[in-house]
């Protein structure tokens, strides 16, 4: 049996990390800024993170949710102090996707509606319900129809006002930044809107903070720059730092029931036990502040290079666009100077997601690389 063909995939065969780096089957050492699609968020194989996964290993590895876990209630509790959603509840799931999927069930569950409104250029996961809400008609096989979505241009108040007055709306899911798309930001004017007219029409806002949540872009969320509180909250990515773990954060005035939501897997013990470290890295470094300084210094640089038409995003979630493609130039940084670092669906973006505790010798080093490349 072969693997399924899935990526594109550089010819290098990765066999240990550390920090923000990783080595190849040859030996080459290989600076890492792009995280795994910007799910190393503490540093490949952080010591704090290992001994708890240790520690959590030898009591109970698993179980399923069918008992209290009181490591569940120990890491619900800690991501709403440091997210400062205390009052919030949180499901706990394994992808990005299973997130988005929840939170749409979650808001169709609360108001009996079915359309939802997404946006150009989003990307939400590639399960049914998410795939419905993502903007790529490639990804969507026949079986999985999204006649009940509303796509509408990002940052566009005016269609957003009229689509509320057309339809019963059950739901608005917007990326905080869109990611693939090549790291686009909603005006904070625009998420005040979104959050505004849900309470005015009784739909629910799902934030997905899958990729921009956990710290990346200087605060816990995203959303959080522009000063508004969803109903729903999806995260993922740097949620376990390598471990596959997800979760919806929910709104006290939305009313669960048995049976409305349901995992297998979801918020094991071995989860729960990485995404605790994550967390208690984050506080115990300052990584929010490390993120935001060492993004602000690396845009500021890499912003008048020969070449580069904009640089947009915030803290460490980075998209650079250049005048021309930039696969040569990411097979140069990789090839050359040893540099990982991430495409989009822009041909011409480069994006730039490295562990949040990257250092500012570790960015000269990009800066460094990126300017040869672009002489």
């Amino acid at each position: 049996m072969q693997l399924f063909d899935v990526y594109p995939l550089f010819d290098l065969t990765l066999v240990k990390g550390k920090g923000a780096n990783v080595w190849d089957d040859k030996g080459n050492e290989y600076l890492d800024f792009y995280g795994g699609h910007a799910v190393i968020s503490i540093g490949h194989a952080n010591d704090h993170w290992q001994k708890r996964l240790r520690k959590q290993m030898r009591k109970l590895p698993y179980y399923s949710n069918s008992v209290h876990l009181p490591i569940q209630e120990k890491l619900a509790k800690l991501l709403g102090k440091v997210s400062g959603y205390e009052d919030y509840s949180l499901f706990l799931c394994n992808s990005g996707a299973e997130a988005n999927e929840n939170a749409l069930k979650i808001a169709s569950f609360h108001n009996k509606r079915k359309t939802v409104i997404a946006f150009k250029g989003a990307f939400h996961g590639r399960s049914a319900g998410a795939v419905a809400v993502t903007d790529n008609p490639k990804i969507k096989p026949p079986v999985n129809p999204d006649d009940h979505v509303v796509f509408l241009p990002f940052n566009d108040s005016v269609a957003l006002e009229q689509a509320f007055s057309q339809y019963e709306v059950s739901s608005v899911i917007l990326e905080l930044v869109q990611g693939v798309n090549g790291i686009y930001e909603p005006e904070p004017d625009f998420i005040q809107l979104i959050s505004l007219l849900c309470k005015e029409h009784n739909a629910l806002f799902i934030a997905d903070e899958i990729q921009s949540g956990y710290g990346r872009t200087g605060k816990f969320f995203a959303h959080q720059w522009a000063e508004v509180h969803p109903d729903l909250i999806t995260t993922a990515k740097g949620m376990g730092n390598g471990f596959p773990v997800a979760g919806v954060l929910i709104a006290p005035h939305i009313q669960a029931w048995h049976g409305m939501l349901g995992t297998t897997f979801g918020g094991a013990p071995l989860a729960c036990a990485a995404s605790l470290a994550v967390l208690e890295v984050i506080e115990k470094e300052d990584l929010l502040e490390n993120a935001f300084s060492i993004g602000q210094y690396i845009m500021e640089q890499l912003a008048e290079l020969p070449g580069v038409v904009e640089i947009r995003g915030k803290g460490l979630m980075i998209g650079i666009e250049m005048a021309i493609p930039i696969k040569e130039m990411r097979n140069k940084l990789l090839y050359e100077h040893f540099i990982l670092t991430g495409n989009s669906s822009n041909q011409n973006t480069i994006r730039l997601l490295p562990p949040m505790n990257i250092t500012k010798k570790q960015a000269d080093k990009l800066i460094k690389a990126f300017k040869k490349v672009t002489e």
